[in-house]
């Protein structure tokens, strides 16, 4: 019996990871997030006046939008993004200023609430006028009766 050697079976060690679990994580998550992202909201509610005036045409950069709502808080939206709301106009006034730097062709409009008072709106214009910004506008919406002109 001492002659004969036994062989015993190595096992070979597996090099492969087993990503299924992980993909399985991944689509609870997208879905996750796909039901949770609309429900999200982001953006300032404004209600914006009306007027007879057809669209300009911009095939520049996306603009940065300063909202001023109706009881004076502001809000800005640049490339999409919302910053957060209740900026005061030292805070809007510095973060134009640095779009600026990026960008020295910037336009900003000024989205007013129709139940905004006039002086918050045009106090918000004049500060982007100060702050070096040549092109400053006011957005509105159009009016039904406007929309095929």
């Amino acid at each position: 019996m001492a002659g004969i050697a036994i062989h015993r079976k190595r096992r070979k060690l597996k090099s492969e990871i087993n990503v299924v679990p992980y993909i399985d994580v991944m689509l609870v998550l997208l879905i996750i997030f796909m039901v949770t992202a609309p429900l999200l909201n982001v953006g300032v509610d404004v209600n914006l006046p009306q007027a007879n005036a057809k669209a300009l045409d911009t095939k520049k950069k996306d603009p940065v939008v300063v909202q001023v709502d109706k009881d004076g808080n502001l809000a800005l939206m640049h490339e999409g993004q919302d910053r957060p709301r209740g900026v005061t106009r030292e805070q809007l006034v510095s973060m134009v200023q640095g779009f600026k730097s990026a960008d020295p062709d910037l336009v900003v409009y000024v989205a007013g609430d129709r139940d905004a008072r006039y002086s918050e709106v045009l106090g918000v214009m004049a500060d982007l006028q100060r702050a070096g910004i040549g092109r400053v506008g006011l957005m509105g919406d159009q009016t039904a009766g406007s929309a095929g002109k």
